[in-house]
């Protein structure tokens, strides 16, 4: 049987409001993670959103979580 697939997202907002996202596929133990602005991708077994959020804040100076805004 093969192993699934799986993919999740983190996603951060730069100061001039836009999104950028890095992928995190997860293919049995194995992780690769993918940014959708720059191409960027790395294998990471450990933490990999962590290193996905490291990412965002240090290339795209993406550090707002859309998640953890409150109703407008």
């Amino acid at each position: 049987m093969l192993p699934s697939t799986t993919t999740s997202k983190v996603s951060r907002w730069d100061q001039h409001g836009r999104e950028h996202t890095v992928r995190v596929q997860r293919s049995g133990p194995r992780r690769t993670i993918r940014c959708d602005t720059c191409g960027w991708r790395k294998p990471a077994q450990f933490l990999p959103w962590l290193k996905a959020e490291e990412h965002l804040a240090q290339e795209h100076q993406a550090t707002v979580d859309p998640s953890a805004q409150g109703p407008q």
